[in-house]
């Protein structure tokens, strides 16, 4: 391993080699251990995506976690005998960590400290590929480094007290700040640009109904996208695959319409990635119809549910009609059916469901495989009925002719 230098801020974030890391968490009295270990079954997975290999988790119950150091004395001195004697190369924390946290526990561990939104913004700046993606992605950026640029500054806090340090110390500090703010500046302004022409590019695309596929990340839009629209769209089996917005025109029994795909939301989504990417959703404000996508295999796929309704919600567009469309059913009957159950029994079972998530949200439901190509016929009639009626009422008086 290179060695460790507590100047060099430039190697936070994960190189694109495999790296070794552990996981932290706190267990608050606000939480309970199970949804702990799910938020650090989905920190590794983010971590994976990344490139790194976790190799051990820690989790410690505290009221609130430590001012100083994120967990206690004890739980601390565990995590960097570990790290020590396991060749790691960074320590992941599950929260946001200050400035001087991260300051901290980088002297103390003497490893690459990130927390989940700095983990976030190294995958999404390894994603973006448009102009609009890469600018979001640095305006988030500096938005995040912003309020943490005074606990980064360790050197000063060795320094200290020195005469004459704190002055030009504290001029640095304010210079630095000065930057930053001038690149958000810079940055809000092209986004507004770039918003401008994309707005300009949907009033030219006619009186054609909107959809946007919307859910949490991960849950299969792209493949379904790829189906439904009968074109190559990047899909993955990682966190975060699709950052831009794609957009194609799908024709289903010679009625067309608009289909997006965006990108997917994640629970504890960093506020300022939100509002970055607020651009991004455009295509979810404006449309006229939102297939929220939900993997129905997932242990918690009635929380990520809730994560995306709430993230509507924030977006006000939560009163759109919507369709829900449950997918991967093939995963779950993988998971969650007993090979000793018979036919008879699994469709009984399946039939259940179905008829109690109906009753919890509505008949706006489907129940789809992607992968698999299970049931998409349906999907598609409900798609081009809910088309049909929008044309209906948005254009009464006009015959259309596909």
């Amino acid at each position: 391993m290179a060695d460790w230098n507590l100047g060099e801020k430039e190697k936070k974030g994960i190189k694109r080699v495999a790296e070794n890391a552990v996981l932290v968490s706190v267990v608050t009295s606000k939480q309970t251990l199970e949804q702990v270990e799910e938020y650090l079954d989905e920190l590794e997975f983010l971590a994976e995506t990344a490139g790194a290999f976790t190799k051990k988790r820690f989790v410690q119950k505290l009221q609130h976690p430590e001012s100083r150091t994120y967990v206690g004395k004890g739980k601390l001195q565990e995590i960097k005998e570990f790290v020590e004697n396991n060749d790691i190369d960074l320590v992941i924390f599950d929260d946001d960590l200050t400035g001087k946290q991260t300051s901290i526990l980088e002297e103390e561990l003497k490893r690459k400290i990130l927390d989940r939104s700095s983990l976030i913004l190294d995958i999404f700046a390894t994603r973006a590929q448009t102009a609009q993606a890469k600018a979001q992605v640095d305006l988030a950026q500096m938005q995040y480094l912003l309020p943490r640029l005074r606990g980064l500054w360790t050197h000063l806090e060795r320094q200290k007290g020195g005469i004459g340090m704190r002055g030009p110390g504290e001029k640095e500090i304010e210079t630095d700040r000065r930057i930053i703010r001038d690149k958000i500046t810079l940055l809000k302004k092209k986004l507004e640009k770039i918003d401008q022409q994309n707005a300009t590019r949907r009033k030219s695309r006619g009186q054609l109904i909107r959809l946007s596929l919307v859910g949490y990340t991960n849950v299969g839009k792209s493949t379904l996208m790829t189906f439904l629209s009968k074109s190559e769209v990047f899909a993955e089996n990682k966190l975060f695959a699709t950052l831009d917005t794609t957009v194609r025109k799908v024709v289903l029994d010679r009625m067309p319409f608009l289909l997006s795909d965006t990108v997917g939301f994640i629970r504890k989504l960093p506020t300022h990635l939100i509002e970055s990417f607020k651009s991004t959703l455009d295509e979810v404000r404006e449309s006229d119809i939102l297939v929220h996508v939900i993997d129905i295999a997932h242990p918690q796929y009635e929380d990520q549910l809730a994560v995306v309704n709430r993230t509507l919600n924030e977006l006000n567009v939560s009163d759109k009609p919507t369709i829900l469309v449950f997918n991967k059913m093939d995963l779950y009957r993988k998971r969650y059916f007993d090979d000793l159950l018979d036919e008879e029994t699994k469709k009984e079972i399946e039939q259940e469901l179905m008829q109690s998530l109906r009753k919890q949200y509505g008949d706006q439901v489907v129940f789809i495989s992607a992968l698999q190509k299970e049931n998409l016929d349906l999907l598609r009639q409900v798609l081009k009925e809910a088309v049909e009626k929008l044309y209906a009422i948005r254009y009464p008086h006009q015959t259309k002719y596909w």
